[in-house]
């Protein structure tokens, strides 16, 4: 499957506009992933946008992703990309024995922080974050509290990357497409 077939049906299975704005921003930290090193990039972009394409129909951590990965079969999705959907979730106890699939891990959790803190910044802008802002934000757990730190923090310790610099990157890769995102504010690139 290739990246245009993935938004597809991620645009025919998923109707909240924030979810999909989720995915966009782990596709593009996978793909800033792959370009870094040396992966499969479409392979990597198309992982990140699918990985929660069946959020809406099976909300239930005990379900998703397991339940919609027939679907993605069904589609052609190769067995590394289904692996690393299926253990990007603890809920699922697959384990990450890929790099796609610590990447995916690593790489979805943290976007939904980045993307509080940028919304709550006087310039609504990824444009003028830094890895310092997040890290201010980190220590108050009722901030966006849905972004659990003890997994962001493993994952990246999983992925091998240090955590600000982790947070360092998807904050660039989400800057590529911070105009999708409506993250662009009132900055430009």
């Amino acid at each position: 499957m290739n990246r245009e077939q993935a938004l597809q049906l991620v645009r025919e299975k998923v109707s909240n506009e924030s979810l999909v704005r989720h995915m966009l921003s782990v596709e593009a930290a996978m793909r800033f992933y792959a370009k870094m090193l040396e992966q499969d990039e479409e392979d990597w972009a198309v992982t990140g946008l699918l990985h929660d394409y069946d959020w809406e129909i099976h909300p239930i951590s005990e379900q998703h992703p397991l339940l919609g990965l027939q679907l993605l079969r069904d589609k052609g999705v190769s067995e590394e990309i289904i692996e690393a959907i299926a253990g990007h979730s603890d809920a699922t106890g697959i384990p990450r024995r890929t790099l796609l699939a610590k990447g995916l891990y690593a790489c979805d959790e943290v976007t939904g922080l980045i993307t509080a803190v940028a919304l709550v910044r006087p310039s609504r802008s990824l444009f003028d974050l830094t890895p310092k802002s997040v890290k201010n934000k980190w220590k108050d757990r009722s901030f966006a509290a849905g972004a659990d730190r003890t997994v962001i923090a493993a994952a990246a310790e999983e992925f091998g990357v240090e955590l600000w610099k982790h947070i360092e990157n998807i904050i660039q890769a989400m800057r590529t497409i911070a105009n999708e995102l409506g993250l662009e504010g009132n900055l430009q690139a």
